[in-house]
């Protein structure tokens, strides 16, 4: 703590006074030398702040453009950015000799100078004029329009930022050598990116929580399905049903596995099913070494092309994209991503959380665990009420753990078609609530048809009565944030 003087001789000199409460440091004097931190700096925060929460951006990119306007040609622009290659555009506008007013390099300047609240900032023009061509200003502010979106698409392909370093050939190469099964072929990024999709046959999977709803969801010709039961003694029932229909059936593991719960693993593979839903590591660890073909499911986080990749190197068929993502965050996923890795859930009860505590054993049973409590789960169909009035569904899982599911569906259904076009094949519907056969099948059916190309996703919702969302996020729909905005 300095005087009064001895802070003024102090400013005098080029130096910082730093003033401290009476006992902040807790009676510890720091020693000379000591490093002082700034946690916060307002007028930093709001400089900052201007940079990304105005209409019109701060950062610019610099724009380079070259004018070409001969009498008698059409009107042709190119144009690069520093991080887009060189471009060119042709306009359908044949210039005329001019009258009055010819076309000059002032007017141009003008013109190209108008970049509104875009990012680009014009650095230079150049112009190629001959014969006192004529141009109506009309002409030239469609052309400069045309060119930023056309800036905006290129910029926009560029490689993902996933990772600290950009996904290239050289990394994913180097990644490719690290794996553990050597016969996983994975594609490029550049050949991702220029082996163009080819529209597959879809296919798509029922994900059951009832032995009821698993027959319901058979009789309607379904031929994939996952169980997903609170009674582990029911997968027995459930793999012989599938049989029976010569449908494939996968049984969907814990999504959180402890020490001590392999039992579980071992009683599932009893089975002997398709194949596993694995939602954590351990699962995916037993797969490896029972040599069961597996799914990773959203839990495992696929949300950019490196996770995917890994997962599918330790042997998962397919790989379900995570909820995180919105509409247009699945479509760039799978742009860099091989289509056939690729699972996407369209159809769900969004789940909202995930606890150890049984709300079954402490509100309907004397028990006290799993032990003594009598399995109330079973007979009990449980809705916790939220401030609004709306009734969201609970479900225990074979480890008695509870999952609270949004009492509304929520559809991608819009996202099915631009998802085809981009190749992707499999498709996933879940279940929740025990429903009337009819619904159910009313359910498959209108899926069936989207894929198909019968319906319109705006159709499908609609009809459900479900939430038009892809992912945690509204999609589309959702007003664009800036990551930034905390500053």
């Amino acid at each position: 703590l300095l005087s009064d003087r001895q802070r003024v001789d102090h400013c005098r000199d080029g130096r910082v006074v730093v003033m401290l409460q009476r006992g902040s440091l807790h009676d510890k004097q720091p020693a000379p030398g000591t490093q002082v931190w700034k946690t916060d700096d307002p007028q930093l925060t709001k400089r900052l702040r201007k940079s990304f929460d105005t209409a019109d951006p701060v950062k610019r990119v610099p724009l380079d453009v070259h004018v070409v306007a001969h009498v008698g040609q059409p009107l042709k622009l190119e144009f690069h950015t520093p991080d887009a290659p060189r471009q060119s555009l042709t306009s359908e506008h044949i210039a005329e000799p001019a009258r009055k007013h010819p076309l000059n390099h002032q007017t141009l300047l003008e013109q190209f100078s108008r970049l509104g609240g875009s990012v680009y900032q014009l650095r230079t023009l150049t112009a190629d004029m001959l014969g006192a061509p004529m141009i109506p200003l009309s002409v030239l502010g469609a052309a400069r329009k045309a060119m930023l979106q056309q800036l905006d698409a290129q910029r926009q392909l560029q490689p993902l930022n996933c990772c600290p370093e950009p996904v290239t050939p050289r990394l994913l190469a180097e990644i490719s050598a690290q794996r553990h099964q050597a016969d996983l072929v994975v594609p490029t990024a550049s050949a991702v990116a220029q082996t163009p999709p080819q529209p597959a046959a879809a296919r798509l999977r029922v994900l059951c929580r009832s032995l009821p709803q698993l027959a319901a969801v058979l009789a309607q010709g379904v031929t994939e399905v996952i169980a997903d039961f609170q009674d582990i003694r029911q997968y027995r029932d459930a793999v012989k049903l599938a049989r029976q229909h010569q449908a494939r059936i996968e049984l969907a593991t814990l999504r959180i596995h402890k020490p001590g719960e392999d039992g579980l693993f071992r009683h599932l593979a009893k089975h002997a099913a398709d194949g596993w839903l694995a939602r954590n590591l351990a699962a995916i660890h037993f797969c490896q070494h029972q040599a069961i073909p597996f799914t990773a499911d959203f839990s495992l986080n696929v949300t950019n092309p490196l996770t995917a990749e890994q997962l599918r190197s330790w042997g998962a068929e397919r790989v379900t994209a995570a909820y995180d993502l919105n509409r247009d965050q699945l479509c760039e996923l799978v742009q860099h991503t091989p289509a056939h890795w690729l699972e996407v859930v369209i159809h769900q009860h969004m789940p909202m959380f995930h606890m150890e505590h049984c709300v079954f054993c402490s509100v309907l049973s004397p028990g006290r665990n799993k032990s003594d409590c009598g399995r109330p789960c079973d007979v009990h169909l449980v809705q916790l009420q939220d401030r609004v009035g709306a009734s969201h569904v609970l479900h225990a899982d074979i480890g008695c753990r509870n999952t609270l599911y949004n009492g509304t569906a929520q559809s991608g259904a819009e996202a099915v078609a631009p998802l085809l076009a981009l190749g992707i094949d499999c498709y996933r519907i879940e279940l929740l609530r025990d429903a009337p056969t009819d619904e159910i099948a009313q359910l498959v059916s209108l899926y069936r048809q989207l894929l198909a190309g019968q319906l319109d996703g705006a159709a499908v919702w609609r009809t459900l009565k479900a939430h038009n969302r892809v992912g945690v996020t509204r999609g589309t729909l959702e007003q664009p944030r800036n990551p930034l905005a905390i500053l």
